[in-house]
């Protein structure tokens, strides 16, 4: 029963946000699987460590598939710096490298603090 309320509570919480918190909670995701993804590899659960780098590889693909490419050039430098976290992932992935991985997730941690700043601005 927790875990049914719970996943109300996601949902709710999905539901009812403004696009820019859905961006900053989609951050939060791909840093969350990130540093699952590094114990993993911490603790040698290969196969664990590949399904959270997916996880995370996908939500940086959907934040790069939803820029709006008309806007102008900040949305060509997210697309180019999304597409260049998404390498760093790919690397981590392949190598099962800590290194590589947190430098994915420092440049993820920098991008939602940054959104957080500007959803805060707007409300």
């Amino acid at each position: 029963m927790g875990l049914d309320a719970y996943q109300i509570y996601k949902k709710t919480q999905v539901s009812t946000a403004s696009q820019g918190e859905l961006v900053v909670m989609m951050f939060d995701g791909a840093i969350k699987f990130s540093n699952q993804a590094k114990e993993m590899i911490n603790q040698s659960k290969i196969a664990e460590a590949h399904e959270k780098l997916i996880r995370a590889q996908d939500i940086v693909s959907e934040l790069s598939a939803a820029l709006n490419m008309d806007t102008g050039e900040i949305a060509k430098n997210l697309y180019q710096l999304y597409d260049y976290i998404n390498n760093l992932l790919v690397q981590a992935n392949i190598k099962k490298d800590v290194e590589i991985l947190d430098q994915a997730i420092q440049l993820l941690t920098e991008l939602r603090d940054t959104w957080r700043q500007v959803v805060a601005k707007v409300q």
